[in-house]
């Protein structure tokens, strides 16, 4: 999975945060502060649609823009990724847990305990 750059990740904040697609006018309306042309979203967009980040749809004469996944998603499939560079998967595991808040370590104790059951093996 394709780590995104600064912009890339502005865009794809304001997707993720959108009730449905957006074009690309309506993206640079929402980062007002960066003064950006809708050429410039344009491209990033189209480098998000070949890391198959977003997908795209006809609406007119634009196209409007949606992610393929949830941001939550987005990160996990990251985790996931970087879990499968470890040598020590445990090691690794262990380590991220650790680094976790105890709010974070309460949520992830749940959403272990879930896939668990799901699996039938709790």
């Amino acid at each position: 999975m394709a780590r995104l750059g600064e912009l890339e990740r502005a865009v794809m904040d304001v997707l993720w945060s959108a009730n449905g697609s957006c074009t690309a006018r309506e993206i640079v309306a929402a980062l007002p502060d960066r003064d950006l042309a809708a050429t410039t979203v344009l491209t990033v967009l189209s480098r998000l649609e070949r890391k198959d980040l977003v997908e795209r749809d006809r609406d007119g004469r634009a196209h409007r823009y949606r992610p393929v996944a949830s941001q939550g998603e987005h990160a996990a499939a990251l985790m996931r990724e970087a879990l499968d560079t470890a040598t020590d998967r445990s090691a690794a595991l262990a380590s991220f847990a650790r680094q976790v808040s105890a709010g974070e370590a309460e949520a992830l104790t749940d959403a272990l305990a879930e896939a668990l059951r799901r699996r039938g093996a709790g």
